[in-house]
Order: structure tokens, then sequence, then C-alpha cells
């Protein structure tokens, strides 16, 4: 039996997001919090105020990180922050009806650092208002810290300081004995084979797509969406979807909309 992969990549391959972080020491907190574990993948989207990575107060609260906050990155939208990406990980405290999977930041740095070929990025939404759901229904999982259910609040640092540590720990220590076992790739008949994971751009694509064809058949009201569409993100999400088969879903959804055309 083949044991999984030790992910030492993770460290690089690891992204941070910040969703309109508003407190520039917030910002200064998370580089810390990533360089203390061996990260610094990180990202910024709108932040809510100019000059976030020069701040006076994100610097004052790096500490000592300000390479990280040197070689971070701001960007305008979320597909800019997810450019690369195949495997995205919101972290709310906040669960939704229509979430994708909820994991433990040990199951998910446990997943991650299982499967080399994943390039992922953990989503943290701004402090008072968290991620809206629409980024959330993108996502292939939901991470919820187990914190005490009386008071459960963490601080945004906090929270990127527990995420960082279980994937520095998983990646160091390799995945759990309960993850599936990998096998080599070509050998499709084998049980526990995995293709390449699909981008995070490639399954949005295909969501467009389907979403255009079942217009097209009419099994889709536009006018009327109701929640369709957000319950196949889940189901799909569950399913943690790669390259070839997002391929083949987008053929049936070009064969449904050929076939009522002829």
């Amino acid at each position: 039996m083949n044991l999984p992969e030790i992910n030492t990549n993770l460290f690089k391959q690891l992204r941070f997001i910040l969703v309109e972080t508003s407190r520039a020491g917030n910002i200064g907190a998370v580089a810390r919090a990533m360089k203390t574990m061996g990260f610094s993948d990180l990202v910024l989207v709108t932040p809510r105020f100019d000059n976030a990575l020069d701040d006076p107060e994100a610097v004052a609260f790096a500490s000592g990180a300000g390479d990280i906050l040197a070689g971070a990155r701001v960007v305008g939208s979320m597909a800019e922050a997810l450019d690369g990406i195949n495997f995205a990980a919101a972290v709310s405290a906040r669960l939704r009806e229509y979430s994708p999977p909820v994991l433990t930041p040990r199951e998910v740095a446990g997943q991650l650092a299982a499967q080399p070929e994943l390039h992922a990025a953990l989503i943290f939404g701004n402090e008072r208002f968290g991620l809206p759901n629409e980024i959330v229904e993108k996502c292939n999982v939901l991470i919820n810290i187990p914190a005490n259910p009386e008071y459960s609040s963490l601080n945004l640092s906090q929270a990127a300081q527990v995420l960082a540590y279980e994937c520095r720990m998983a990646a160091l220590d390799g995945a759990p004995p309960s993850m599936s076992v990998r096998q080599p790739a070509g050998d499709a008949n084998e049980i526990g084979f995995q293709g390449e994971a699909a981008s995070l751009a490639q399954i949005e694509g295909m969501y467009e797509h389907l979403e255009r064809s079942l217009v097209e058949i009419g099994f889709l009201d536009a006018g009327n969406p109701r929640k369709l569409m957000p319950r196949l993100k889940r189901m799909f999400a569950r399913a943690q979807l790669e390259k070839e088969e997002v391929n083949i879903l987008r053929g049936i959804a070009r064969h449904m909309v050929g076939k009522r055309k002829d």
C-alpha cells in the first residue's frame, strides 16, 4: 500500500487571502502569524483603506514579518486572488444553508498535506461582516473552527494563526492514516486514483456553462431561479472536481443544448 506523500511544498503553495479587511493591524498580525508557521503567500482583496501594506499599524503589528507584507499583493477581485488556485477554503464561524462541506482546520490541513497537487487558498472575510455567501458558495469547503460555543469570536489574526499552525503540523507530520491512498497517475483502474484537480476558474466556468444550458432547455427559470444553482454548487463541492470531470460536465451541458436544437 502506498502511503500519502508528505507535502512540504505546502509552505510555498498555500495562499492566505484577506477580503475587504478593515484594520491595518489585522493585516500585519496575519503576516506575523503566517511567518511564524513558515507561509508567505498573502493576497488582499479590496482592503477598505489605501496603502494597506505600507500602513504604519500594519508594519508595527507584523513585528518582524515585514518581508511577508513586502511580498503581498493587493488585487481588485476574487478572480485575481484565486488565479492559479485549484482548492479554496472559506473560513467562517457562521454556517450557511447552502455552504460547501464543513470541515475543521485539522481535517482541511490533513487533506492539503496528502494532496501535493493542490494549490490551495484559505479565505478570510471582513472583521465585522465575514465572507459574503457568493464567495463561500464558490469554495470547495467551509472551515469552521470548533471554538467555545458560548464565546466563539476569534480575531482575524487568531483564526489565521490556528489555520497556519494546523497546516504546518500536517505538512511536517504527514497526512493522517484515514486519508485515501493515491495511485500513480495513468493507472485509472486502481481504486483511489485521482486526476488533476480543477482550478477554481475552470469550475466557475463550468457553473456558468451549466446554468446557461439549464436555462436553454427550460429546466431553470432565469427570472425565478430559487436555490437550484447554490444546491448544485454545494453538491459538486463535495465531489472535489477534477479537470477531466469538469470537461465532461461541460460536454454534457453542450450536448443537452445541441439535442434541444436538433
